[in-house]
Parts: structure tokens; C-alpha cells; sequence
């Protein structure tokens, strides 16, 4: 079985010593519960998995059980390497953090070698928990959507296809048939993640305007938008607060984001008009009536759809990487992507179709700015593919000349 890049990174820190929780973060449907499984069949030492998943409703009291089983596990006879308690969906228990706090720190004081890891389907769902309640004791691990290179190695994707379909491995195998992979899209992944995940987790006074607020931002994904003309768009009544943070939950249960415009001063920066982005192009696509087909001749949604899914890479690449991801815009001259780490910057356009690309919006940056590397994605630029499939520190901490030979 296909084990993402993110096996290694965990089977390190559970097989080192007890020191912290580890939490599994990200959207739903990326394969956090593939990934703990395929740790706890590689482990020399006792484990035990539980899900709070279910049509039952669980409490404190679940947790105190499958805690007993991972101490009981940790205190067989002849087991010097402790144990490993997997807790799945721990965020649909009530006041789950203040339970897992007091049976950690009761551990803690035995010296009991139980290691701890808690899957959640979305950052928001537990941050509040960990935050509140166990604040030192854990470790976040965020897992983000699959990127071009996974779909490649795990189902054989072509570029093609990834930027159509997106990277959900459970809607992977169903492609061939687009009505079937459509449908579980919109019905697992989306109406899933708002209805359970955002609405039920969160206190939401207009549910009818947070799905529209989604819908706009699939709609028009990859474009900048004021939040006045938002508003425009929108049959339910709001104000401009209500539609941040609306966006900003979209953004966090990983379904669609708003990059800020870059600039020097941080308030200008949260003031500006968002560019919307989703995490995964197959949030698009899927609510979408043209096939797969007839979207790549159509050039003009073709070049949005390109122009997406780098967008999508980018967001998750940045996950848990000291990366932010902007747009820049000043009247007609605008930079398609703005990458910053530390006080490395890098300007990022991206060419799509035969027509040219205008750098007039890379050259006022520039002067203003001084960025270290404008990158080319497309044309004669950095191949798509190419640049799909090269981590992005790569072209953070490159130089032009390591640049102009990976292209």
C-alpha cells in the first residue's frame, strides 16, 4: 500500500520518546486514518486504535476506556518499549481535551510509557481543545491534501487528470465513471466537511450564507474579490466581518482560502480584498457541469483550472513550513503569487496558454520589493509538471541559476 511522505515523519517522533502527543491535522478524506493505521502495523511495540466515528454518541467516559486498554498495553509483562494509543475523530467528544489532559499529566507522574496520537478531520475542530487545555503537551503534524507526485506514484495520475480531479484518494479509483466521481465529491467530501465538520463544531448564525460564501469561492477561485462585492453576489444578507470569518473556517476545515495581498505592513495586509483559492481543484471541478474532456478545450477555464491547482499546491505546501502564500495587486498590474520564508521572497507568474504573460506587474514589485528570485511557471518558464513535483523549498532557496536548470 501507498504510504505518503508524512509515514516517516511520524514513525520517527512515535518510536522516539515520550515527550509529546502527536496530532494528525487536516482536512477530511487526505488519509490521516490510513496513515495511523499503516504506523501501528509497523510498530514493534503494542497499540490500540479507537474512532470516535460513529452513530452513537460517545463521552469522557470512552476515552477512559480506551485509555485503560493503552495503559494495560503499556504495562505488559516484558515490554520495555511502551505503547501507542490512537485516538480518531477525538474532537466529536465533548470536553475531550480536559479528559486527555488529566489521564497525559497522571501518566506523566508514573512515568507510564504511553505514547498518544489524536487524528482530527479539520485544524479548527481541535485547535480550540489543545489550545485551551493542553498547551506543551502535544505536537501538531498537519496533513494536507495529496499533491501531484502522490496521485502520480499511488494511481498512476497524469498531469492532466490531477489537475481535473484533484488529489482525494478515496475518489481516485471512481474517475472513469465522472457523474459516480462527482457525486461522492459533493456528497462526502463537501457536504460532509460543511455540515459536520464546520457547521456542527462551530457556532454559525447564518448557515445558508457559510455555503454560499464556499460556493463563491469555487466559483471564482483564483480571482480577487472585496468582500463589498461579495456581498454583491450573495442573496443572504451579511456584513463584510461575517464573510472573513466565514472564510477564514473554510479556509481552516482546508476547503477554500483567502490570501491576503503582500505587503510590508501587516494591517494592510488583513485589510486588503482576499484572492479566493481552494485547496483542491476537485472542489471545483466536481460542482462543475463540463467533463473532463470538454474543460481541457475549452483554453480559457483550462488556463483557471492550471492556475488553480498551483494555487492549491502552493497553500498546501506551506502547511507546517513557515511559508505564507500572497497575491500582489496594484490597478492593472498584479504578480499571480507572492512566496515568503523568513525574509526570502519570490514572485511567482504563471503561463497557461500560447499568449504571453505581462511582467509589468513583477517589475513595479520589484522595485519596490527587491524579491530574491521571479519564478516563470509554464511556457518557457519552469515546466507544470516539473513544478509540481519539486518540493517548494526548492525554488525558495535556489538560485536563478539552479532555477534556469531544473527548468
Amino acid at each position: 500500500m501507498f504510504k505518503r511522505p508524512f509515514y516517516q515523519k511520524v514513525m520517527k517522533r512515535i518510536e522516539g520518546s515520550r515527550t509529546f502527543m502527536q496530532v494528525l491535522a487536516g482536512p477530511r478524506q487526505v488519509g490521516k486514518s490510513t496513515l495511523a493505521l499503516q504506523v501501528k502495523k509497523s510498530l514493534s511495540f503494542p497499540s490500540h486504535y479507537a474512532t470516535a466515528d460513529g452513530s452513537f454518541l460517545h463521552d469522557a467516559a470512552w476515552i477512559e476506556q480506551q485509555w485503560k486498554i493503552g495503559r494495560q498495553l503499556a504495562q505488559q509483562p516484558n515490554n520495555t518499549l511502551g505503547a501507542l494509543l490512537i485516538l480518531d475523530e477525538i474532537q466529536k467528544i465533548p470536553y475531550w481535551s480536559d479528559t486527555v489532559k488529566r489521564l497525559w499529566d497522571e501518566d506523566s507522574s508514573y512515568n507510564l510509557n504511553l505514547k498518544i496520537m489524536l487524528l482530527g478531520s479539520a485544524t479548527l475542530l481541535i485547535q480550540t481543545g489543545l489550545g485551551e487545555s493542553l498547551a506543551g503537551r502535544f505536537e501538531v503534524i498537519p496533513i494536507p491534501h495529496w499533491s501531484f507526485q502522490e496521485c502520480r506514484e499511488a494511481f498512476n495520475f497524469t498531469l492532466e487528470q490531477y489537475i481535473f480531479f484533484g488529489g482525494y484518494p478515496g475518489a481516485a479509483l471512481l474517475i472513469e465513471d465522472e457523474e459516480r466521481w462527482s457525486q461522492y465529491i459533493i456528497d462526502s467530501i463537501i457536504e460532509t466537511s460543511i455540515s459536520r465538520d464546520v457547521m456542527l463544531m462551530t457556532r454559525i448564525h447564518k448557515p445558508a450564507l457559510l455555503r454560499c460564501v464556499f460556493e463563491l469561492g469555487c466559483h471564482f477561485t483564483g480571482h480577487v474579490l472585496s468582500y463589498q462585492r461579495m456581498l454583491g453576489q450573495l442573496q443572504d444578507a451579511g456584513n463584510a466581518s461575517t464573510l472573513a470569518h466565514y472564510l477564514k473556517l473554510l479556509s481552516e476545515a482546508g476547503l477554500v482560502a483567502g490570501l491576503q495581498k503582500f505587503s510590508i505592513d501587516r494591517l494592510v495586509q488583513k485589510a486588503s480584498s482576499p484572492k479566493l483559492q481552494v485547496f483542491n481543484t476537485a472542489l471545483t471541478t466536481a460542482q462543475s457541469h463540463l467533463s473532463f474532456e470538454s474543460i481541457q478545450q475549452d483554453r480559457e477555464i483550462w488556463k483557471n483550472l492550471v492556475k488553480c491547482t498551483i494555487g492549491a499546491h502552493l497553500i498546501n505546501s506551506a502547511l507546517g513550513n513557515k511559508i505564507e502564500i500572497f497575491y500582489w495587486k496594484e490597478g492593472s498590474k498584479e504578480v499571480d503569487f507572492v512566496i515568503r520564508k523568513g525574509e526570502k521572497i519570490l514572485t511567482l507568474m504563471i503561463k497557461s496558454t500560447e499568449k504571453g504573460v505581462s511582467f509589468r506587474g513583477v517589475e513595479a514589485f520589484c522595485q519596490i520589493y527587491h524579491p530574491q528570485q521571479n519564478l516563470l511557471v509554464g511556457g518557457e518558464g519552469v515546466p507544470i509538471d516539473t513544478f509540481l513535483l519539486t518540493p517548494l523549498e526548492f525554488w525558495i532557496d535556489s538560485t536563478a541559476e539552479d532555477i534556469r536548470k531544473r527548468a
